[in-house]
């Protein structure tokens, strides 16, 4: 199936957004928020500092009068230039284009499956600024094969749970982590939804270098097909 028609068929298989946190967070709730290079507030904080991340967020929120922040899929950023995990000499090579969407909210919120599914893997990516704890599913709906990331969980999402478990649509499947265990992150759930996942197991890339990123938008359709929050 090509791309145009793979995405065609994700859209049409929920005509509701679905959710990812914790379903009792009203969709009113929720505001986008750029990271891009072009938001100059970020300018204005240390983006090493995961509490100065939280601070930021903290007052996002205040003054949206909301409890979710989210976007980010293809934003091009320079968060990472903090990790030596997304740093690349050759600047072509530099992995700095988010491949998910984030959504910025509280340690401990409920994260939730997509849609009904099992657990193709999970593992604890604890390098410093990756995903920390991250579960992946595998759906089969509608005659279409993918899988969707979790990543930036605690660690007890990990407890207890076994490749090949069920999961249904909306069924809690961890809970968000804070910057001890995410990453070094403050609080959020990364969401990616992949095509092939290329022989990973518990882990994908979520950020991409401009060289690559034909292939990973080919790959990782935009989150939105599910939640369709662009309509927010």
């Amino acid at each position: 199936m090509n791309t145009i028609d793979f995405n065609k068929a994700l859209n049409q298989i929920s005509n509701a957004s679905l959710k990812v946190i914790d379903a009792n967070i009203s969709i009113e709730k929720y505001c986008s928020i750029s990271l891009s290079l072009n938001n100059k507030d970020l300018l204005k904080f240390d983006n090493s500092s995961s509490k100065d991340w939280e601070n930021y967020l903290e007052s996002f929120f205040a003054k949206n009068k909301v409890n979710v922040a989210f976007g980010g899929y293809l934003e091009k950023r320079n968060i990472y230039d903090r990790s030596d995990y997304f740093k690349n000499e050759a600047k072509q090579n530099q992995r700095n284009i988010h491949l998910g969407i984030d959504l910025w909210c509280y340690k401990n919120t409920k994260v939730l499956a997509v849609l009904d599914g099992e657990i193709h893997s999970f593992k604890n990516n604890n390098n410093y600024g990756d995903y920390g704890p991250t579960i992946i599913l595998k759906h089969q709906i509608n005659n279409l094969t993918f899988y969707t990331l979790y990543g930036h969980l605690s660690k007890s999402s990990l407890e207890n749970i076994n490749v090949g478990n069920k999961v249904n649509k909306g069924e809690t499947i961890g809970f968000l982590g804070d910057a001890t265990v995410n990453g070094d992150y403050a609080p959020h759930l990364h969401f990616q939804i992949i095509k092939d996942l290329e022989g990973n197991f518990g882990d994908y890339p979520g950020v991409s270098s401009q060289e690559n990123i034909n292939f990973y938008k080919n790959n990782c359709p935009d989150p939105n097909l599910l939640l369709k929050l662009n309509s927010i």
